[in-house]
């Protein structure tokens, strides 16, 4: 168990640097880039059994400590150590991590995004995986600091090099915005780091912020609070967010919404809540203000982009639901109070199940019909998914209302258990104004029913024969299908470098049946749907483990 974490955190990276080594010959399969998108495959995997069997060999009955710890000195002038472990906070955003990489991994296998050689892009992917368990896994801040920021180079060039339209723009924006937070975020690190004598972030928490004074902490959390919440994102932090959605490919948007987002809300729990104290306590309030602002903008944005006319593009009414989704999380954190923050690890977790799901499907209707522009899907008779396609339409439901938080699966809990943190802040905080807050993030969760509800309505219900272009789009369909197939049989049978099935007609919306969900995007998709179940029916299997951890964060030097 000692190395176990280590290697997962590295294993990814040496992944990287052999799939840009050209193929051993026994291993090179069709062509190269089935060779190496094979590659990715495999090593997400390995990255994923490792994470199981972390999870398998972790001591559940003493979740609150710091298990499968590796502490090395590696600069001795300013005490920064190679200090890993995973505690009950920290593990389930590990597997997490390594199971939504692996998914991605498997879907492009099969679907390769356009874009350049397949090599550059699962090195990328591999990196980006690594830099984000080593986010998770990392005790020292400026170890924390750089793995933060070594996601966002292969994420920049994943959006730029693989993205549609608009694709340069929305990574440059990307980039420019977490980085700039990033370089005050090092400020209030280092600032704790020097005041506070070391870097360690088990020191820094067991020492609850007595070595540092009131001022120290009022502008270590500021400084540090902006750059997490940009890459959370918060509201009015949150612009980047719905262009590099819209932009990135398919498996950009599931892991940026995945498990990216997640590092901000960790880096609050991990770093700011047991680091300083006094200095989060001050900042509490406003930070549950501009939470349930993004829970409401998040919402009404949605339902803008959702409404008949509006052009509203399916990526990005997701992307928009996130601010929303995460400004529970946020919410739950700023109560300062066990129940809160319990729900908002546990909203972290459910988000990155969900909204992974649900880019994936969006994915798959953009593949089927060209486009993900609600006007254009619905038309004049709808998409009608349930006649056409009715496993993946019953999917897209399914992930509409496990957003909307509806009880028995995983978004119910997080969303529940922070309101009831805001009904009962921590001592010393304004309950009236949290009872507000409260009031808002509960008329969030009705405006995410509606505009969700609306999007099923649109997208999933219509008439599915389409009129009298059905003929010729079924057609249409066919003829694209077969060329499909031949094209795949041309490059070594891996859809991976086939073209869509089924594209659009000229109506932009192909009439008649199509593809269903295929093999492969069931393979991708069912962990996803599986765990928003068991999650949802069996809450104490993931709140069992992060409880301890959060009352020991919250709890230590009292």
């Amino acid at each position: 168990m000692q190395f176990l974490l280590a290697a997962i955190v590295v294993l990814p990276l040496v992944g990287a640097v052999g799939g840009l080594l050209p193929a051993p010959p026994g291993l090179r399969g069709r062509g190269p880039e089935q060779a190496v998108l094979r590659h990715g495959v495999t090593v997400t995997g390995a990255v994923l059994a490792l994470s199981v069997a972390l999870a398998v060999g972790f001591d559940h009955d003493r979740p609150a400590t710091m298990q499968a710890t590796t502490d090395i000195s590696w600069i001795p002038a300013l005490d920064v150590r190679l200090h890993l472990g995973v505690d009950g906070v920290s593990l389930p955003l590990v597997v997490l991590t390594a199971l939504l990489t692996f998914l991605c991994a498997l879907y492009s296998y099969f679907r390769m995004p356009q874009g350049p050689s397949a090599k550059g892009f699962v090195a990328l992917l591999l990196v980006l995986e690594s830099g984000t368990l080593a986010s998770f896994a990392v005790l020292d801040l400026l170890l924390f600091f750089l793995a933060f920021e070594m996601v966002l180079i292969p994420m920049y060039f994943l959006i730029a090099r693989w993205g549609g339209e608009q694709r340069q723009a929305a990574a440059w924006k990307f980039i420019l915005y977490t980085l700039l937070g990033s370089v005050v975020m090092l400020l209030g690190l280092l600032l704790v780091g020097l005041k506070g004598g070391t870097f360690d972030m088990v020191a820094l928490a067991t020492d609850n912020g007595s070595s540092l004074g009131h001022t120290t902490q009022l502008i270590a959390v500021l400084a540090i609070g902006v750059g997490l919440a940009v890459k959370t994102p918060m509201w009015p932090l949150h612009t980047w967010l719905p262009d590099a959605h819209t932009a990135a490919p398919t498996v950009g948007s599931v892991l940026l919404a995945g498990v990216l987002l997640k590092m901000g809300t960790y880096g609050f729990v991990r770093i700011v809540l047991p680091i300083a104290p006094d200095g989060a306590h001050t900042f509490a309030p406003y930070l549950a203000a501009f939470a349930v602002v993004g829970i409401i903008y998040g919402s009404l944005a949605c339902l803008a982009l959702a409404r008949t006319g509006a052009k509203g593009d399916l990526k990005r009414l997701i992307a928009y639901s996130s601010v929303g989704h995460m400004g529970f999380v946020l919410l739950g954190i700023a109560t300062l109070t066990p129940t809160g923050v319990n729900g908002a690890l546990f909203a972290n977790v459910a988000h990155g199940l969900i909204t992974g799901l649900l880019f994936f499907l969006v994915g798959a209707v953009k593949e089927r019909y060209g486009s993900t522009d609600l006007d254009t899907l619905s038309g004049a008779t709808g998409a009608a998914l349930y006649g056409r396609a009715p496993r993946l339409g019953a999917l897209l439901a399914f992930g509409a209302v496990a957003s909307l938080g509806l009880p028995g699966l995983a978004g119910f809990w997080g969303e529940m258990l922070a309101m009831f943190g805001a009904f009962r802040p921590a001592e010393g905080l304004s309950r009236p104004a949290f009872l507000t807050f409260m009031a808002l993030a509960g008329l969030g969760t009705l405006l995410t029913a509606a505009y969700l509800l609306v999007v099923v309505r649109r997208v999933c219900m219509g008439d599915p024969d389409g009129g009298p272009a059905a003929a010729a789009g079924t057609a249409t369909a066919k003829g694209a299908a077969t060329a499909a197939a031949g094209a795949a049989a041309a490059t070594g049978g891996s859809a991976a470098t086939a073209p869509d099935a089924t594209p659009p007609t000229a109506a932009g919306s192909p009439r008649g049946p199509l593809p269903d969900v295929r093999g492969y995007e069931f393979a991708a998709w069912t962990p996803l749907v599986a765990l928003t179940v068991l999650a949802g029916l069996w809450p104490a299997a993931l709140l069992g483990l992060t409880d301890p951890a959060v009352q020991t964060l919250l709890g230590a030097g009292r």
